[in-house]
């Protein structure tokens, strides 16, 4: 049986802040590649790329990747829970700026520690983190108030983001309690299984018409997106989650 996890400490506290700054970048990347490719075709050349990292981890630790008849149905719901919110949070940046993708989309943990008290045993909500939930809340709630006042042409996009965020919460809690159960190299090839076809299949569809040109910018840009965000921070990032509650991190 797996260990519990445990409570947040100074080690993984220092790396949960080296991957937040590594992950406010993606929605810059994403931002500065849109006048080569748009956001969806660039959604799936990202997590070819990130998978073949995490294959190439995999092989080098003598990971396993057969699947299991009881793993079936989590990695599945997995990975259509990865596929809407990352197919939201590439077309919320299109239609928003990267200042307020970077204020909403981070505004996931309080999902996760909402959710993190009804579904992760002893991750509980006291009086310390709900005041911090309440403080990070205000600024999104002041984030959406501008935008009404001034009738932004940003505000579809802060909801698609908004909707993005949510199902990051989701998403991180459901990996908590799968990490547990499931080799960590299953669950992120298989939302990248999911994913790819996902979204090639709708950049065909839609994306037929937009402009797509290959240059050392969207080059640059992928590679910042597929190799270091969707490849090495999402292993990190379910290292720490199998270790730890998910509402510290």
């Amino acid at each position: 049986m797996a260990a519990e996890p445990k409570h947040i400490d100074l080690r993984a506290a220092s790396l949960v802040t080296m991957m937040a700054f590594v992950w406010a970048g993606n929605p810059i990347a994403i931002k500065l590649a849109l006048v080569d490719a748009p956001p969806i075709r660039q959604a799936w050349m990202r997590f070819v790329l990130g998978g073949l990292t995490v294959l190439g981890w995999a092989r080098v630790n003598g990971n396993s990747l057969r699947v299991q008849g009881h793993e079936v149905r989590v990695l599945l719901i997995l990975g259509a829970l990865f596929t809407a919110q990352i197919g939201l949070m590439n077309l919320g940046v299109k239609h928003t700026s990267a200042a307020h993708v970077a204020v909403l989309l981070n505004a996931y943990p309080i999902y996760t520690v909402l959710l993190a008290h009804f579904f992760v045993p002893g991750d509980r909500l006291t009086p310390w983190r709900a005041a911090g939930v309440l403080i990070a809340y205000t600024g999104v709630v002041l984030v959406f108030v501008q935008e009404f006042a001034v009738r932004s042409a940003d505000l579809p996009g802060d909801v698609i983001i908004s909707g993005s965020a949510f199902l990051l919460g989701v998403r991180t809690v459901y990996l908590n309690r799968a990490v547990q159960r499931i080799d960590p190299v299953k669950l992120l090839l298989a939302q990248v299984a999911f994913s790819v076809p996902c979204y090639l299949a709708w950049s065909a569809v839609f994306e037929g018409g937009e402009p797509y040109q290959w240059t050392w910018r969207l080059a640059l840009s992928l590679g910042f997106q597929g190799l270091v965000v969707a490849g090495f921070n999402f292993i990190l990032n379910l290292h720490l989650l199998k270790t730890y509650k998910p509402s510290g991190l």
